[in-house]
């Protein structure tokens, strides 16, 4: 487990430091889920965890129920539970929600972000543009947490209930359909540049321009990923 991660995990706002037992089961199992470390769809055997993790069935459980309100698993009485499927309407459905949303944090992040937090993503995407993948426009991979243009920018919203359900309910889903689809893409660098753009309207505390610009970004991600699934025959 990276310390970039466990750090994520601390700065997610929806969730405490690793306190208790159940906490650190809880981000264990997250990560393996979101990584696929833990397979889409694969039933979950909660008296092979609790041996694994060496915790209680109370304490998985507990765990479980964290995961459940991420919309990790699917639990079912007298069923069990299951890893979500990543689905290719569940994707798009997803980032339908992300543009409507997340442009919607950006207009309020022109008017809410201090001077500090706008330097602050400033050198989060001065670190992305020095990635190599960047520069080649190979990928674009981002750590989560603040390390996460994205992330920044739903947290410089400063409203609490769009960061829980971004950052809280669907961020780590988002995640995991991003590890199961591929980060490879040729929107690589035209992504860096895209959110080199959204920083410039922000910092202008142009609202109207940043939401445009932001959920312009994010419906072009989401018409790359229906032309490559088309053509690997999958929608």
């Amino acid at each position: 487990m990276t310390q970039e991660f466990i750090q994520s995990v601390v700065n997610n706002p929806t969730s405490t430091q690793a306190v208790t037992t159940a906490d650190k089961v809880f981000e264990q199992i997250q990560h393996a889920i979101v990584e696929g470390y833990i397979s889409a769809g694969s039933k979950i055997s909660e008296p092979e965890l609790a041996r694994q993790y060496q915790v209680s069935r109370s304490t998985l459980r507990e765990a479980l129920n964290r995961l459940e309100k991420c919309h990790l698993i699917h639990r079912k009485a007298n069923v069990g539970s299951r890893v979500v499927e990543c689905t290719v309407q569940g994707l798009l459905e997803i980032y339908q929600v992300r543009e409507a949303l997340e442009g919607m944090a950006c207009r309020l992040a022109a008017s809410s972000m201090t001077d500090q937090e706008i330097a602050d993503l400033q050198d989060v995407l001065t670190t992305h543009g020095n990635s190599q993948s960047v520069q080649q426009g190979v990928s674009y991979y981002q750590e989560e947490g603040d390390l996460d243009f994205h992330y920044r920018v739903i947290q410089g919203s400063h409203n609490q209930h769009l960061i829980n359900i971004l950052c809280g309910e669907l961020y780590h889903l988002v995640r995991m359909y991003r590890c199961q689809f591929g980060m490879n893409s040729p929107r690589a660098s035209r992504a860096f540049t895209e959110h080199q753009a959204i920083l410039t309207a922000i910092a202008d505390r142009d609202g109207e321009l940043a939401e445009m610009l932001m959920r312009r970004h994010i419906g072009a991600s989401r018409k790359n990923i229906e032309n490559k699934l088309q053509q690997e025959g999958k929608l």
